[in-house]
């Protein structure tokens, strides 16, 4: 606490430590050391250190805590996009025994959201409508919301367009790393998941309400390119910009090698636009990107 330090941004955003300047010390700087309990954790709220990473998690896994900003991830919009369906809402529907799993949430009746506090008829309604629009969703979102560690948005996507799910409850450690970018530990991380006799289970009744779609060959016009995005768009943001790339048949990736395609550069590009102009990959400005997906 109270160190110097230099920083650089590790793939999009990660903030990595380059180096400690250890001359600017004054002295009054602190060890930081991690707690050996955090009340959130549940149980006796310990933590441990996980095996080769910085990270640290709660020895529980089913707290309180856990399971609410679990479920409330799985109604994100980064997931099944329930509106209205937010942390306070999930905390609440918990602690009144309503929900406990995934599947519950398609399971919820007015008369009993009707009797928490704050909720009124138009409220419970809208709810209960985000709720059902939710029903069909796209494989890659129904992954994301589960949760499965090692699985985020990059390698979901990964995964839905090299499987259905149907076949993805089944696969093995060596189908998935035949996959590019599944290494062993994601792999093994999926199987464990999908043969969890809770998991399997909940997923049985999930799908009793949940269409998941399967993502189509690609055909769009982008198919086959593989593109990198630096700095900032004024009319799109990263996220917007990799959503429509994809939409087309494209590919997004978070460094540039002899695979990438294109480098779309906006404002204030970094090392990336460096990298893509020594390795002499074409460049793009946001007005040329925009007259592409055009």
């Amino acid at each position: 606490l109270g160190d110097t330090v230099i920083l650089q941004k590790a793939g999009d955003i990660i903030p990595d430590i380059v180096k400690v300047l250890a001359e600017m010390r004054s002295g009054s700087e602190k060890k930081f050391s991690f707690p050996k309990k955090v009340s959130a954790c549940g149980g006796d709220g310990s933590i441990e250190r996980v095996p080769g990473m910085a990270a640290w998690r709660c020895v529980s896994k089913d707290s309180f805590e856990q399971r609410s900003r679990t479920l409330a991830y799985f109604a994100s919009k980064k997931a099944m996009n329930i509106d209205g369906l937010g942390e306070s809402i999930v905390e609440a529907l918990l602690k009144a025994n309503l929900i406990s799993t995934f599947d519950d949430f398609y399971t919820l009746k007015k008369g009993d959201i009707l009797e928490l506090e704050r909720f009124a008829e138009v409220s419970v309604q809208n709810l209960l409508d985000a709720i059902e629009q939710s029903k069909k969703v796209s494989l890659e979102k129904f992954l994301v919301g589960l949760s499965v560690e090692q699985v985020g948005e990059e390698t979901a996507r990964d995964l839905a367009s090299n499987f259905t799910l149907t076949k993805l409850r089944s696969a093995t450690v060596e189908e998935l790393t035949a996959v590019e970018g599944i290494g062993d530990i994601v792999a093994q991380s999926i199987v464990s998941w999908f043969k969890n006799k809770g998991n399997s289970e909940m997923l049985d009744r999930l799908l009793e309400h949940v269409f998941v779609q399967s993502k189509k060959k690609d055909t769009g016009k982008l198919t086959g390119k593989t593109f990198v995005l630096t700095g900032t768009l004024e009319n799109f943001s990263r996220t917007e910009a990799g959503e429509k790339i994809r939409e087309l048949g494209g590919k997004v990736s978070s460094s540039v090698s002899v695979n990438t395609d294109y480098v779309i550069a906006g404002e204030s590009a970094g090392s990336k636009l460096d990298t893509a102009e020594e390795m002499d990959v074409t460049v793009l400005n946001e007005t040329e990107f925009a007259s592409m997906l055009r």
